[in-house]
């Protein structure tokens, strides 16, 4: 047998090569996994985060801590007003009242350039749940990403 300069023959070096490709298929799925494991746990916290705060908000027009117009649901009219404040209508001083201190992308979102909110399917408190469209207020949101979680579940309907 032809040795290499290391002492490795040639079919030694084959069947290291043939090991080593084996395990990679092996691996390669499972790193596949683990990514999509990680992106569906950043959406399930992404999406209870937005949630959180459009109940504060409702909670807070409820409680007369902020003012809505008299035909408006009690909802957040935009995403973005939850970070960027509402003035409070109990506080003489007229501070804003945050609810969100940014609003989350959304991890499954290839659009970059694109604003957070944006990445983000809306739900309006007059559309019904099994056809969710946009409207005067947010009262959801849903991922836009068409595909399906690892429970077997579209994204679009987590």
């Amino acid at each position: 047998m032809k040795s290499l300069d290391r002492g490795f023959t040639i079919i030694e070096l084959v069947v290291t090569v043939a090991i080593v490709g084996i395990l990679a298929t092996a691996v390669v799925p499972l790193a596949e996994l683990a990514v999509k494991r990680s992106k569906e746990h950043e959406l399930r916290l992404a999406l209870r985060h937005i949630r959180t705060g459009i109940d504060e908000y409702k909670k807070a027009v409820d409680e007369g801590r902020v003012i809505k117009a008299a035909d408006a649901s009690g909802y957040p009219p935009a995403l973005e007003l939850l970070a960027s404040g509402v003035e409070g209508a109990k506080d003489p001083a007229k501070r804003k009242i945050y609810f969100l201190r940014r609003v989350p992308r959304d991890p499954l979102s290839d659009a970059p350039d694109v604003t957070a909110a944006d990445t983000w399917g809306k739900r309006s408190y007059e559309s019904s749940p099994d056809n969710p469209q946009a409207g005067k207020d947010v009262f959801d949101v849903h991922s836009l990403s068409p595909g399906v979680g690892m429970n077997g579940v579209p994204y679009r309907e987590w």
